[in-house]
């Protein structure tokens, strides 16, 4: 995995039950939930945005909530 210099890595150790309610709380978020947090539209579609990174790291690893 190459990173670009702007960008950090971030290794997080994770009990499986962890991994599961992570999985399960990025499925169920949505963008009006990132909108309530972020300062404007902008920065919640960069919220979603890393949100989905993670989910997608976690169902790469079997945690794919149905």
């Amino acid at each position: 995995m190459s990173v670009d210099s702007s960008e950090i890595c971030l290794c997080v150790s994770l009990s499986e039950q962890e991994a599961l309610d992570l999985a399960q709380f990025l499925k169920r978020t949505g963008f009006a939930d990132y909108c309530s947090q972020a300062v404007d539209d902008e920065g919640a579609y960069r919220m979603r945005a890393v949100a989905e990174k993670v989910r997608r790291n976690l169902v790469a690893i079997g945690y794919d909530p149905r």
